[in-house]
């Protein structure tokens, strides 16, 4: 991945495809290269990735990593790399980096796909207890014990049925990983900390751009009602539900919900 300054710190980011460019954000405590399964579906875009500060490639810079210091992130990078405009996909935490992107830089942002995140805030709905400990205590397990971690982490991903019938899941994930250095223990506590900040739900009405929302209605992590929230305070909103689909929502029909996508991102 080649590294750019974006305001006060470095970012690595990759491109892939050629066409109109569309910035992909990832979530939590995963670095761009876990877009990588995803990129063959979004054909006729040039897809734009990168590591979010603490993961991959990029700085790890000290304190508290907020969701919109993270959005000034991506648009210092859009900036550094000479794009002024783009359509935006960011999913997870990444969707609420992408609330606030949209939300700070208007100007940046085209189109955006918001996929299984939530505005935060009183109104939100969050997971079980558990499964959010769960979660962090296993992404701060991902570089000392990743076959461990992934334990933890898949059955939070996908609903049971789904790694049933596709117990290669683990090994591909496993081999995904090879591609980035680990994540440290550290920024899933700076990156949870920053989440658990995170409120757009009274500011969604200054939306303006077409907005899609994409959710499982499996998903044990951001429950499904948190997409109905956000379209419902977003004027341009566009409510698209998976009903197999868990947090990784994609997993369940990867060529037709990508199909979605792309033809609503061409719009």
């Amino acid at each position: 991945m080649p590294k750019v300054k974006a305001g006060a710190i470095n970012l690595n980011y990759e491109t892939f495809g050629q066409g109109e460019p569309l910035l992909l954000i990832m979530g939590f405590g995963m670095p761009g290269a876990a877009w990588s399964p995803m990129l063959p579906f979004l054909a006729g875009f040039q897809c734009i990735y990168f590591d979010n500060r603490g993961t991959g490639s990029s700085d790890r810079p000290d304190g508290v990593y907020t969701i919109p210091e993270m959005a000034d992130d991506a648009a210092n990078l859009l900036a550094a790399i000479g794009i002024e405009r783009t359509r935006v996909y960011g999913v997870s935490m990444g969707g609420m980096i992408a609330q606030e992107l949209t939300l700070r830089h208007p100007r940046r942002v085209e189109r955006v796909v918001l996929g299984c995140t939530t505005a935060g805030g009183p109104t939100a709905v969050r997971g079980a207890d558990e499964v959010i400990r769960t979660l962090i205590d296993g992404s701060r397990m991902l570089a000392k014990d990743p076959n461990l971690a992934l334990d933890m982490i898949i059955p939070l991903l996908y609903p049971p049925e789904f790694t049933m019938a596709h117990p290669e899941i683990k090994a591909l994930t496993l081999a995904g990983m090879r591609l980035a250095p680990p994540t440290p223990p550290e920024t899933a506590d700076r990156m949870f900390a920053g989440i658990m900040q995170f409120d757009a739900s009274e500011r969604l009405g200054e939306i303006q751009c077409p907005t899609l929302i994409v959710h499982g209605e499996k998903d044990i992590l951001i429950p499904p009602v948190n997409a109905k929230l956000i379209a419902e305070r977003i004027a341009q909103a566009e409510l698209f539900m998976i009903p197999e689909g868990g947090h990784n929502y994609a997993a369940a029909d990867p060529v037709g919900i990508h199909q979605r996508i792309t033809a609503w991102l061409n719009g």
